[in-house]
């Protein structure tokens, strides 16, 4: 293991944002982990995987420790259910693939997400209906500062829409190694009237669809929406969804008719920030080389050389334009840095 200086980010967020470390590390190994940790039990240090939720704005003055670990294993399996080992360096999507393939179900309408699986948790990841809380098991995390493995259930993590025990009060205290999932091997419990799924299913004469035929209707509706990181420097959903009282709601339709919302609870409903960000007039603007995506006003692009203060500026005028015309606060669902 070799700690490089003045190492350039940008391969290793997919914003494509050009910031330096001052020091990087991969490792590929819980032991190269804990070794790093051990030597330099005093410095900062910044923990990265797939890069697809963070804004870089500035350069990292940190040891910054890219988490390579790979591995994914059937821990357990019946007639009905499987229970998979995946390691933190998977790429998310990759890994959904994979479980398709074996004809295990419970991951196909978060097909196409990105990033690494050691972030899911964090994040509780989730698309089209289906939360990653919904099949996961437990995960085992390393305790920064004894070192220890230890394991946390699914009760344990406390998981709320794009929340978890990772983001309050266990933040910056563990690193996530590797993460356990149920899923079905067969009497699938599918997931179909979520979004455009249905309608995609139905143009493509699928009337009793397989978890493979979900998972391309999934791929076909994001690639239609969201641009590819690879072609164009995005974070995915850089807003989270925000979620009201039917009160606020039921005023908001005095002055907006057509505003779409999804049901949370009997007192609070979800309002698309998407629409929100839309009617607002953000979709498809362009300033300078960043700007909204001309699909999705929940996507932020970086179209080549933004820094990553120019997106963070462009998101804090779409939150208080919005907090302006609906008097409706959305958060940032990538972190900041």
């Amino acid at each position: 293991m070799i700690i490089q200086n003045n190492i350039s980010l940008k391969p290793y967020n997919t914003f494509g944002i050009d910031v330096n470390a001052n020091q990087f590390i991969s490792v590929n190994s819980i032991q190269e982990l804990k070794d790093v940790l051990k030597q330099h039990p005093t410095t900062k240090k910044l923990l990265l995987g797939g890069g697809s939720n963070m804004l870089l704005t500035k350069d990292v003055n940190q040891l910054v420790i890219h988490l390579n670990l790979k591995g994914r294993s059937i821990v357990s399996k019946n007639k009905t259910e499987v229970t998979i080992q995946a390691n933190a360096g998977e790429n998310w999507h990759k890994f959904v693939l994979w479980c398709i393939d074996q004809g295990f179900g419970g991951l196909e309408n978060m097909s196409l997400i990105p990033g690494n699986v050691g972030t899911s948790p964090i994040q509780n990841i989730g698309a089209y209906g289906v939360e990653l809380k919904d099949t996961f098991v437990s995960c085992n995390a390393l305790n920064i500062e004894t070192l220890e493995i230890e394991t946390f259930k699914n009760e344990d993590c406390q998981f709320g829409y794009r929340n978890s025990i990772f983001k309050n009060k266990a933040k910056g205290k563990y690193i996530i190694l590797n993460v356990d999932f149920k899923l079905t091997t067969n009497k699938h419990n599918l997931k179909v009237d979520y979004g455009a799924i249905k309608d995609e299913l139905t143009s493509k004469n699928i009337v009793n669809p397989s978890i493979k035929d979900i998972s391309n209707a999934v791929i076909v509706i994001r690639q239609s929406k969201l641009p590819d990181p690879k072609e164009i420097g995005n974070s995915g959903s850089f807003f989270k969804n925000p979620v009201i009282s039917t009160e606020d709601f039921s005023e908001l339709l005095k002055n907006f008719p057509n505003a779409p919302s999804y049901p949370v609870s009997e007192t609070t409903v979800k309002v698309p920030a998407g629409w929100l960000i839309e009617t607002a007039g953000f979709k498809g603007k362009t300033f300078g080389n960043y700007g909204v995506h001309k699909k999705q006003a929940l996507v932020l692009v970086n179209y080549g050389g933004a820094t990553g203060s120019e997106i963070l500026k462009l998101s804090q005028l779409i939150q208080e334009t919005v907090k302006r015309i609906f008097n409706i606060s959305i958060e940032a669902e990538v972190n900041i840095l």
